[in-house]
């Protein structure tokens, strides 16, 4: 290509870019205007139902080379922009810095928000709850771990609401400063990830290297990069933050390890058309309760996606995901009926069916 013919080409980029710009900013102002009434009758600016709306519309109509995921990149960052020029929104995420916890949270409240590392999932309940923090991200569960405990126990303990769900592709690295694998001594990581990662440790023969648990995969990274000898397994971000080389990328042994999140706040969500919703039931303790509780649900059409039992200070619970809203006309009677033994911890747009 001729040199006029790029220069050409990067004219109409700024055209086009000068044209984003003045629409971008037209967006804002609207958004603005938006602001002040919900500021009047007291709504929420983060709607996560009507983000879904908006993207999905923008699918509808896209004939270009954008795909589905792209639109939600480009959108979700225009959204947390346009709530934080109206009101600044700070989001307590289980920590430090570079965690798969910050990520899902980055994720969907964009680069503009105000991040707190939290370094107990009880600590980000309290942030929300005292109104320090105006949204929380918490791990709920994992495709290989199953469901975190403390999550259930703060959700039963504290009154508020689920307001998303975000689900988030886990991938470990294997990071160290040696040069080669048989001079690592040790491994520090989060529990957790040693246990999703044991096809490959005993591959390299690293299962008989001590292995260290501690809080965070992210403070492996900054452990290792420290100490010679030693090695993290840890998010990619985690290593490339504390610039530890990354020696082998995607050690879990399943490809398909994901980690579902939960944001939470002080507010509940509208009907979407796509909703899941959240509960803790507390039955009698009797032969048949929970077919009985179940029977309703079955009989309205309702469809569970989950069931898990716990034990919460020494009493029996479950866990309980079902599709629809909480204000649908078929799930709100049985809600009301089981007022007494359901906690309804919110609905919320559905992102995945199950992990």
């Amino acid at each position: 290509m001729s040199e006029a013919g790029l220069l050409d080409l990067r004219n109409k980029l700024d055209n086009i870019d000068d044209q984003l710009l003045k629409l971008i900013n037209e967006r804002m102002e609207v958004v603005h205007e938006v602001g002040v009434l919900k500021a009047h009758s007291g709504g929420a600016i983060y709607r996560p139902e009507r983000e879904k709306a908006i993207i999905d519309r923008l699918e509808s109509l896209n004939n270009g080379k954008l795909n589905r995921a792209a639109i939600e990149a480009l959108f979700l960052e225009i959204f947390a922009i346009s709530r934080n020029l109206e009101l600044p929104e700070n989001v307590a995420y289980l920590g430090p810095e570079g965690s798969f916890t910050h990520q899902a949270a980055e994720g969907r409240f964009g680069a503009m928000s105000s991040y707190v590392s939290i370094s107990s999932i009880k600590g980000i309940f309290r942030e929300v709850d005292t109104k320090k923090a105006r949204f929380g991200v918490v791990p709920i569960e994992n495709s290989s771990n199953g469901i975190v405990t403390d999550t259930i126990n703060c959700l039963n303990r504290y009154n508020l609401k689920i307001i998303a769900e975000v689900v988030l592709d886990i991938h470990h690295t294997l990071a160290t400063t040696c040069d080669k694998i048989e001079d690592i001594k040790r491994i520090y990581s989060k529990d957790i990830a040693f246990e999703q990662c044991r096809k490959f440790l005993a591959n390299f023969g690293l299962d008989e290297v001590e292995q260290i648990p501690i809080e965070s995969t992210t403070k492996a990274a900054k452990i290792a990069v420290k100490e010679p000898g030693s090695a993290a397994i840890c998010p990619h971000v985690g290593a490339k933050l504390h610039n530890l080389p990354i020696l082998f990328e995607n050690i879990e042994d399943k490809d398909n390890n994901k980690t579902r999140f939960f944001i939470i706040s002080d507010f509940e969500n509208t009907q979407s058309g796509n909703d899941k919703t959240s509960i803790l039931v507390e039955l009698p303790d009797r032969q048949g309760s929970l077919v009985e509780f179940l029977t309703d649900f079955n009989a309205a059409g309702i469809n569970f996606t989950k069931i898990k039992s716990h034990i919460v200070q020494g009493n029996s619970i479950f866990f309980i995901d079902f599709d629809g809203h909480q204000d649908d006309d078929n799930v709100a009677p049985i809600l009301k009926k089981h007022k007494d033994t359901v906690k309804i911890l919110g609905s919320y747009v559905k992102e995945i069916h199950d992990i």
